[in-house]
């Protein structure tokens, strides 16, 4: 006759026991036999109400999505030759972004000669980074890709801690 480790509807241990036996301690009290680790020797059983124990699972699930973050990734793109009031301006734009808890991929564009020059769009983005260095860090920094120079910057303060 096969056995199983039982665990009383109030928590407590009640032993091993036959399966049938455990079936027939269940009704009694009128609730489930529930199989709780089915891989262990011998496996674990719990009288306890089915419903209820499903409904709590299902909470718990509901509750671990609601908290999940989710990551957004804006993107603002730069020239190496940007005006000053260009450059103060995109930078507010990824300061809000960062503030709002985002993460922000700049991409500096070359074009035709530019290209022969990447250490200008480095210069610029190295600038940006030390402009942001309050509210960011450089999660991946400037690297070539192309004929862009791509970095991400993410928030050090997380969304909704203060």
């Amino acid at each position: 006759m096969p056995e199983v480790r039982l665990i009383g509807p109030n928590g407590e241990q009640v032993g091993v026991v036959a399966i049938d036996q455990a079936i027939r301690m269940a009704e009694e009290v009128g609730l489930d036999l529930v199989e709780i680790a089915p891989d262990a020797q011998p496996p674990v059983c719990k009288v306890m109400d089915f419903g209820k124990y499903k409904y709590e699972i299902a909470q718990k699930a509901r509750l671990a999505r609601k908290n999940q973050t989710h990551v957004i990734v804006k993107e603002m793109k730069m020239r190496p030759k940007i005006d000053t009031h260009d450059y103060e301006t995109k930078k507010s734009h990824i300061e809000r972004f960062l503030l709002g808890g985002d993460k922000v991929k700049v991409t500096m564009m070359f074009r035709g000669r530019e290209q022969a020059r990447p250490d200008t769009g480095f210069r610029v983005l190295q600038k940006l980074s030390e402009d942001v260095a309050a509210i960011a860090t450089v999660e991946f920094a400037p690297k070539l890709d192309g004929r862009n120079m791509v970095m991400v910057l993410a928030p050090t303060k997380r969304k909704g801690s203060n």
